[in-house]
């Protein structure tokens, strides 16, 4: 296993070097000429995910790198770990510097450099695992300082390698006390092989209230954009409060792709704070999808033959009346959802609930029938502070290998195959402390699910099981994944 690295720079022989060979100059680099040709490419064997620290303290996040490989001695555990060069960043979601988007251009290695941004210091971080694969390097590290001067903004959190860039977003700014703010929110463009600041994508008068994901598709001149809330308020945990006065999102933003201004807003209910948004893989299909995370609502967008854009609800997931909890119905709090390379199946995470759902999908996404589900931890299990009131089973709490479950079903990541997907349980630390307060004491968990792709079913594989409880720096809280060779949520086809 591999020594713990702090913020270990690459090699001079591994960083310009390494990101100036040639994008697609092999078939093991050449990225996917299509959705269904991904999904028989070679199984997984590495996955890559950031592992939080506790806030305040002296101990850097750091990049876990996974051994994913069932042959491998070493399957199943963390074998290197690349610390941050300093505490408090809040790693969340990665990108890739080149995905399917790849054509052929000279410095962009396919699924080569992590783009990892720390919420709240607003650094970004890219991370070479192209040179070693099973031990990655610190390649440059864009400060938030310059971010703020250059374009001003602040919180980062998506990113999408495009043909010719990087397309980051962020969800505000920082005042000059070094309060958060809401106005700053949105897009900048990087250069994928300096990694520099290009600047912003939007024009001026084109801000949105609210920042969080995005999703863009070029056959149809559109990007769709989404928003969490006001980062002074979600920064600091859930207040019930701050849903009444307006400062979570509502709205969706729709975006013409060649000329880079808001054509459209859409509104999907006060207070249902739209989160991940996700299209078809199928680059013909002008449908996507967004988790709208209180509202506990999968939302179909859709084109219609005028070209306006417009949503609808296909998953409602029933809030629970329960007692011992801080409100009297708890909802499911759909936080992520992916969607199998060949568009058939989607899968949601129930946060609060706890509970990993999947549905089997028509071919227009209206229709949506459940097929699987399993409960990974969540407030509902047996033996809680939570009982519920509408005369359902409580499930029995979770224990792999010995190890009690903390928080619920959060991020997913499926295999290219889709036949493994991968779950991890925890949101964002304020948020763990306020829902999940033993999590952020004892450790989140990486855990596996098995997939039945023709009939549909999901089945907790015990042999694949990571417990960031019991890390060399103490416990941690694990995020997104990212598969090495590509996943069900990093590609785009244009």
């Amino acid at each position: 296993m591999s020594s713990p690295s702090v913020g270990e720079m690459c090699s001079p022989r591994s960083t310009t070097p390494a990101i100036t060979q040639a994008c697609c100059a092999s078939k093991t680099q050449a990225g996917f000429g299509s959705p269904l040709e991904a999904m028989v490419r070679p199984r997984e064997k590495l996955m890559y995910i950031p592992a939080v620290m506790k806030k305040g303290g002296d101990q850097p996040d750091y990049l876990a790198t996974v051994d994913a490989d069932p042959s491998s001695a070493t399957y199943s555990q963390v074998i290197h770990r690349l610390q941050m060069p300093e505490p408090g960043d809040e790693l969340h979601h990665m990108g890739w510097n080149a995905c399917a988007s790849c054509t052929g251009q000279a410095g962009r290695p396919v699924h080569g450099f992590l783009v990892a941004p720390g919420v709240l210091s607003g650094n970004i971080y890219f991370i070479d695992v192209h040179s070693e694969p099973t031990a990655p390097c610190m390649s440059k590290v864009l400060k938030a300082a310059e971010l703020a001067e250059k374009v001003g903004v602040a919180i980062p959190h998506t990113s999408h390698c495009l043909p010719d860039e990087l397309l980051v977003s962020f969800m505000g700014s920082r005042n000059s006390d070094g309060g958060l703010e809401a106005e700053g929110a949105g897009f900048v463009r990087l250069d994928p092989r300096t990694l520099e600041v290009l600047g912003r994508w939007e024009s001026a008068d084109n801000s949105p209230r609210f920042g969080y994901d995005f999703w863009y598709q070029p056959r149809h001149n559109v990007m769709i954009s989404s928003e969490w809330g006001h980062p002074d308020c979600f920064t600091k945990g859930f207040n019930p409060a701050d849903v009444a006065e307006g400062k979570y999102g509502s709205k969706l933003y729709i975006w013409d792709w060649a000329k880079k201004s808001m054509i459209q807003e859409i509104d999907v209910g006060q207070g249902s704070i739209p989160l991940e948004v996700r299209f078809f893989h199928d680059p013909d299909k002008a449908v996507g999808f967004v988790g709208c995370a209180l509202s506990s609502e999968l939302r179909r967008i859709s084109k219609n033959k005028d070209g306006i854009w417009d949503t609808e609800c296909v998953v409602k997931v029933p809030n629970v009346p329960v007692e011992g909890w801080c409100l009297p119905e708890m909802p499911a709090l759909i936080t992520d959802f992916c969607i199998s390379l060949d568009d058939r199946f989607v899968y949601l995470s129930c946060w609060l609930h706890g509970d990993v759902r999947q549905y089997k999908v028509s071919d227009d996404g209206r229709e949506m029938k459940l097929v699987g589900q399993v409960f990974l931890g969540g407030l509902l299990k047996k033996g809680g502070p939570v009982k519920r009131l509408d005369g359902e089973a409580q499930p029995e709490p979770l224990v792999v290998k010995g190890v009690e479950i903390q928080g619920g079903s959060q991020m997913l990541q499926l295999s290219l195959d889709g036949k493994r997907l991968f779950a991890s349980t925890s949101l964002f630390s304020s948020w763990d402390v306020q829902f999940y307060p033993d999590m952020v004491s004892k450790g989140a968990q990486l855990l596996q699910l098995d997939v039945d792709t023709e009939n549909g079913g999901l089945k907790l594989n015990t042999d694949f099981f990571v417990d960031f409880g019991a890390e060399p720096f103490g416990p941690a809280l694990c995020h997104e994944m990212r598969l090495r060779g590509g996943d069900s949520t990093s590609d785009i086809w244009l």
